[in-house]
């Protein structure tokens, strides 16, 4: 599956949707996540049914910093 938000490498890229002036952000977050040794090794070999599950956290992660309500992956027009 391919998302426009990832590179060749799948590594999350920022998508230039628009002609916005340029901002300066900073932002700090941490967080814990339990799951099973199962869950960890599918998402770790990337074997999941939707899609590489850690990049799509990271994307997930730069939209909520740009608006609190997000509809995911998509741009406000």
């Amino acid at each position: 599956m391919q998302l426009t938000h990832l590179d060749e490498k799948d590594r999350p890229k920022m998508v230039d949707v628009s002609d916005k002036d340029d901002s300066f952000r900073v932002a700090v977050a941490s967080g814990t996540i339990t799951m099973s040794q199962r869950a960890f090794d599918t998402i770790i070999s990337q074997q999941t049914k939707k899609g590489p599950v850690l990049q799509t956290a990271v994307i997930a992660a730069i939209m909520g910093t740009k608006k609190p309500v997000i509809l995911f992956l998509c741009v406000t027009l």
